[in-house]
């Protein structure tokens, strides 16, 4: 148990993986508020040029192999994910030196209880949500902040990671993760729940961290359109819904998709954005219905998701050549991978996909549902193809 209770009780904090993308996004956050930040990764090769080390270098972040020499007398927290063993070198020079060890997970939590934060929870659309509210409130003169899994397009051009950024304005949005189990940590002014789908957990252990989620949130806004979200609602004129038969106050209606481009009503105002698929409608549906929750008017939800420029890896066009688009996409369960094909499928004729299955555990609990949520969707002339299990694990040094 550490005891860090508030962000004013360390200074000078070290983190153990800062090349991640959850940990890489807490660091520049912390260090836009004053702290001095450093950090190792076992990428950080000497002699070896590293894209993300160069940036958060940028940022000020102080960056070291990962061999314990960047934890010293003067560090007052080391933070850690879950994936970071206690037997790991650096966890044992700090437990050694007296320095308090927090996880990812808790200290997101103690940032979230410092701001008006906005938690965006389900298994799908977290990041481009979280995104496309966060530019919502930018272009609506909030000078909001945001802690990310993913890069945004408009704060990379920036020459940043992109998870990051630190507004002067009182709300925070965050990422809110259900699949560790973390989601229950925060505390949140809104509580955001976009969907639920079988994942890293069984629905039912799905349905009860959620419970704990709403009761955290002192508002909650779901999806009504979801079965599975729908019974979580506390006040219909907060929730939204993609389905004309299913009433809410967030309505979207007259869903339109030509090229790369969709097109939709919400309520009486026109949308218009440079995305693919259905699912990115029901995304910019719930980031607009809490944005009406903190006072932004429609019209400016639309004209600020009229700009939007994405995210890294979701549904990013890389271009076209011999008539043939390349895109990426982030896709990694069934319901995502299925919902990923089916957005291209308006652009070509023939769709070719490529899947890389992350871990052997996750692929073999979800085997079933691959088959059947692809299945559904794939077209004729479609193909997927699958390269061999990615085996993600931290090595012991």
């Amino acid at each position: 148990m550490s005891s860090i209770s508030f962000l004013a009780d360390f200074q000078q904090p070290f983190f153990i993986g800062v090349a991640g993308s959850g940990m890489s996004a807490l660091a520049q956050y912390l260090q836009g508020t004053g702290k001095n930040v450093s950090g190792s990764d076992r990428f950080f090769v000497p002699g070896q040029y590293n894209e993300i080390q160069e940036k958060l270098e940028a940022a000020g972040i102080r960056c070291f192999v990962q061999d314990g020499s960047g934890i010293s007398a003067e560090t007052d927290l080391v933070v850690a994910s879950t994936a970071i063993e206690d037997t790991v070198e650096e966890i044992q020079k700090a437990k050694a030196l007296g320095i308090p060890v927090m996880r990812r997970s808790e200290l997101l939590a103690l940032i979230a209880a410092s701001k008006k934060t906005i938690a965006v929870g389900g298994t799908s659309g977290k990041s481009t949500t979280s995104a496309m509210l966060f530019d919502i409130l930018e272009g609506a003169g909030m000078s909001p902040s945001i802690i990310s899994g993913a890069g945004l397009i408009s704060i990379m051009k920036e020459g940043k990671i992109g998870n990051a950024k630190v507004g002067e304005g009182e709300w925070l949005v965050i990422e809110a993760d259900e699949s560790d189990g973390s989601l229950v940590q925060y505390k949140p002014e809104i509580g955001l729940l976009l969907n639920i789908d079988k994942d890293h957990q069984e629905v039912d252990e799905l349905l009860r961290i959620v419970g704990v989620f709403k009761n955290n949130s002192r508002y909650f806004s779901v999806n009504r359109s979801h079965p599975l979200t729908a019974g979580f609602s506390a006040d219909i004129a907060r929730d939204f819904s993609s389905d004309e038969n299913i009433t809410a106050g967030y309505q979207a209606r007259d869903f339109k998709q030509e090229g790369f481009s969709i097109q939709f009503r919400v309520n009486e105002q026109d949308f218009r954005l440079q995305v693919l698929g259905k699912h990115n409608m029901e995304n910019a549906l719930a980031a607009t219905a809490v944005a009406g929750a903190v006072g932004v008017s429609m019209k400016d939800c639309a004209d600020a998701l009229s700009k939007y420029e994405g995210i890294y890896r979701r549904h990013q066009v890389y271009g076209q050549k011999n008539g043939i688009w390349f895109i990426d996409d982030y896709a990694h369960n069934p319901v995502k991978c299925a919902a990923a094909i089916q957005a291209c499928q308006p652009v070509a004729p023939k769709i070719i996909a490529w899947f890389q299955p992350h871990g052997y555990k996750p692929t073999k609990f979800l085997r079933d549902d691959f088959v059947k949520e692809i299945a559904a969707v794939l077209r004729p002339d479609d193909e997927i193809w699958m390269s061999e299990i990615f085996l993600c694990r931290w090595h012991r040094r």
